[in-house]
C-alpha cells in the first residue's frame, strides 16, 4: 500500500502481543465493490487522519477489509458473556480489529471492522452486516458523543455490493468503529473461566492501557475493580438522564474502558414510562430503561467474580472485597444520577426535598404520559405551556414549589436556566426520525440522514432549525421496536 502515508494511519498491536489464546488471527471477508457512503470528518481530524486520502480509492479497500495497511495485524478477539443471564462463549463473530491506531498526541484506539466477514466465533453466522443497522450505530454512537456521553464512534461506512440474506434481501455494509478498547467484562469472563492463569496477564494490560496511574499501587486489582465502577457508575447515570435505552446490556456489551459499546437494539425514550423497552429480544423487560442501573451492577458483579483470584489470596475475604466494592456501585451511581437530575432542574446545590421534587416531577410524568426530553425542554425555556403537563392542577403546585426552590439558591434565575440548557438537550435521535433517515438511506437517499446528524451534533444548541427534529411520532397502533441487526 501507498496511501498509508498519505492517510497517517499509524498501527500498533499491543493486544496481539498478549497469549495466542485472547485472540485468533483473522482477515476480513473480501467484498466485491466497496462504495464509501459516509465518512466521520471531525473524528477524522481527532485522529490525525488525512481525509481527503481517507476518501481514496485505495482507502476505500481498506474500510472494506479487501486491502490490509502495512503495520496491522488483523485479529477477531475471544471473549465470553451473560447473554440474558445465560453464560456462552462468544468472541468477535462478525468483526475483525485491523489493529491500533496512535493519534499524533499519543492517543491509541482500536480500529474495528464490523460486519467484516465469519471469524472462528462467528458460531453459525455470516459475518456480514446491513447497511441500516451499521448507520443506526453511525448516528447513535456520534448523538452520544455531541451529549457528551463516553462512547465508541464511527469512523465511516461502505457498503460492499454483496447482497446479505436475514428475513429479506438487504445490502451489505462494513463500519469502520473507533474505541478506547474493545476489552470487555466478557474478555476477562472468558479468561477467568477458561484461561485462569493469564487472568494477570490480562489485568496487567488492561490497567496499562486504561488505568496507568494504578500501575504501582500495591492493590492494583482492586483498584481496578474500582475505577471501573467508577466510570460505569457515572456512563449509566448520563444514560439514564438523556434517555437512553442501551436495549442488550449483556456482559459481553460492557467496556472496560467506561464506552458504550454495541448500538443494535437501542433507543431513546419518548414518553416517560420506567418499564421502557423496545427490543424485540428483551420479552421480559430485564433491559428496561428502569433496570438500567441494576444489570449494571449485575455485570459489575460478574467482573468482581473474574477478578477474585487477583483480589485476595483467601476467597472468602476476595468475595467480601467484592461485594464491598459492588455495593460501592449503587451508591456512586445514585450521586452521579442525583447530581444530574438537579442540573436538569438548575440546581446548585443540595437539599434534601431534592429527592422528593425530581420523584414527583418524573411521578407527574409518567401518569400524564409526559415526553420526557421536551418535559426537560420546556423547564429549561420557562415556558411549561409547552408540556403535556401544563393543565394539570398538580403540576401547578410543583412549579411554585421548583420556583421557589430555585429562588433559595445564591445563584441568579438566569444562573439556573444556563445550567439547564447546558445539560437538558433540546434534541435528541428521536425514533422516528432516525428510522426516517434509515429508510431514505436504503433507498440511496442520504441527505435526510445529513440533516439530522447536522442538528444532533449540537444537541444543547436550542436554535430554531432545531424545532421541527422536538416533535413527536404520530399514533401507531403499534409500539416502537428494535432489533438486533445481525
Amino acid at each position: 500500500m501507498t496511501e498509508e502515508n498519505k492517510v497517517s494511519w499509524n498501527f500498533d498491536n499491543s493486544y496481539a502481543e498478549l497469549s495466542k489464546s485472547f485472540y485468533s488471527k483473522v482477515n476480513p471477508s473480501p467484498v466485491s465493490s466497496p462504495k464509501l457512503i459516509k465518512l466521520n470528518e471531525s473524528l477524522a481530524g481527532e485522529l490525525g487522519l488525512d481525509i481527503q486520502a481517507l476518501k481514496s480509492d485505495e482507502n476505500i479497500e481498506v474500510f472494506a477489509g479487501n486491502e490490509i495497511f502495512d503495520g496491522a495485524f488483523p485479529i477477531a478477539q475471544a471473549y465470553a458473556g451473560h447473554q440474558f443471564g445465560h453464560f456462552n462463549m462468544l468472541g468477535d463473530g462478525r468483526a475483525v480489529l485491523i489493529g491500533e491506531h496512535i493519534t499524533p498526541n499519543g492517543k491509541r484506539v482500536d480500529i474495528q471492522l464490523k460486519g467484516s466477514g465469519r471469524t472462528p466465533y462467528s458460531r453459525g453466522g455470516d459475518g456480514r452486516a446491513a447497511l441500516g443497522p451499521m448507520l443506526r450505530e453511525y448516528i447513535i454512537s456520534e448523538a452520544m458523543h455531541a451529549l457528551g456521553i463516553p462512547t465508541t464512534r464511527s469512523l465511516a461506512v461502505v457498503t460492499t455490493g454483496d447482497p446479505i440474506y436475514r428475513e429479506d434481501k438487504l445490502q451489505g455494509a462494513i463500519l469502520t468503529r473507533v474505541a478506547a478498547s474493545h476489552i470487555r467484562v466478557g474478555t476477562f469472563q472468558y479468561v477467568a473461566a477458561f484461561q485462569g492463569e493469564k487472568l494477570k496477564e490480562l489485568s496487567d494490560y488492561t490497567i496499562k492501557r486504561h488505568y496507568p496511574y494504578i500501575e504501582d499501587h500495591k492493590e492494583k486489582y482492586l483498584k481496578l475493580l474500582q475505577e471501573v465502577v467508577k466510570r460505569q457508575a457515572k456512563l449509566i447515570a448520563q444514560w439514564q438522564l438523556v434517555g437512553f435505552i442501551h436495549g442488550v446490556m449483556n456482559t459481553d456489551n460492557m467496556t472496560i474502558s467506561g464506552e458504550t459499546i454495541d448500538y443494535g437494539p437501542c433507543a431513546f425514550m419518548d414518553t416517560y414510562h420506567p418499564e421502557t423497552v423496545f427490543s424485540s429480544i428483551d420479552v421480559q423487560g430485564r433491559y428496561a430503561y428502569a433496570n438500567q442501573p441494576y444489570m449494571a451492577g449485575w455485570n459489575l458483579a460478574r467482573f468482581a467474580e473474574s477478578l477474585l483470584t487477583l483480589l485476595h489470596e483467601d476467597q472468602e475475604e476476595a468475595v467480601k472485597i467484592a461485594q464491598a466494592e459492588i455495593t460501592n456501585y449503587n451508591e456512586l451511581y445514585q450521586l452521579h444520577w442525583q447530581a444530574g437530575m438537579r442540573a436538569k432542574l438548575g440546581l446548585f446545590n443540595e437539599e434534601e426535598e431534592d429527592k422528593i421534587l425530581i420523584d414527583n416531577l418524573l411521578g407527574m410524568m409518567q401518569m400524564n404520559k409526559a415526553d420526557y426530553t421536551n418535559t426537560f425542554r420546556a423547564l429549561t425555556l420557562n415556558d411549561p405551556q409547552k408540556s403535556s403537563l401544563f393543565s394539570s392542577s398538580e403540576f401547578a403546585i410543583w412549579y411554585e414549589r421548583w420556583r421557589q426552590r430555585l429562588g433559595r439558591q445564591e445563584e441568579s434565575l438566569e444562573a439556573a436556566h444556563e445550567l439547564m440548557r447546558k445539560t437538558n438537550p433540546a434534541v435528541i435521535p428521536r425514533n422516528h426520525r432516525v428510522e426516517e433517515a434509515l429508510e431514505a438511506a436504503e433507498k440511496g437517499d442520504y441527505e435526510v440522514m445529513e440533516r439530522l446528524l447536522a442538528v444532533l451534533s449540537n444537541p444543547f444548541a436550542y436554535t430554531p432549525e432545531q424545532e421541527e427534529y422536538c416533535t413527536l411520532p404520530g399514533p401507531s397502533d403499534e409500539p416502537y421496536q428494535t432489533f438486533c441487526g445481525t
